[in-house]
């Protein structure tokens, strides 16, 4: 049954210390080619029955992400992608 992913990113104008923080790392590992890095979560929604948009929109708006310096996206996932992006 397909998953409901949710996207959450920092806004953004909003600055990410975490991405910067991998972003200056990356030199000391042998990589100069990455531009710039942002740190975001993945959150994984199961619903009981058919996977439901407009519900998980609400649950990240009102939950999942802070709409003042993130945005978010959703979307659905076979259940074998959403095991493969955790591998």
């Amino acid at each position: 049954m397909p998953r409901v992913v949710v996207d959450v990113m920092l806004k953004p104008e909003i600055l990410d210390p975490q991405g910067q923080a991998v972003a200056n790392a990356l030199p000391r590992l042998g990589v100069n080619d990455v531009a710039s890095v942002r740190i975001g979560r993945r959150i994984e929604i199961d619903f009981t029955g058919e996977p439901d948009l407009d519900r998980a929109r609400e649950i990240a708006d009102k939950l999942l992400a802070n709409p003042v310096i993130e945005d978010f996206t959703v979307h659905l996932v076979e259940a074998d992608e959403a095991a493969d992006a955790r591998s």
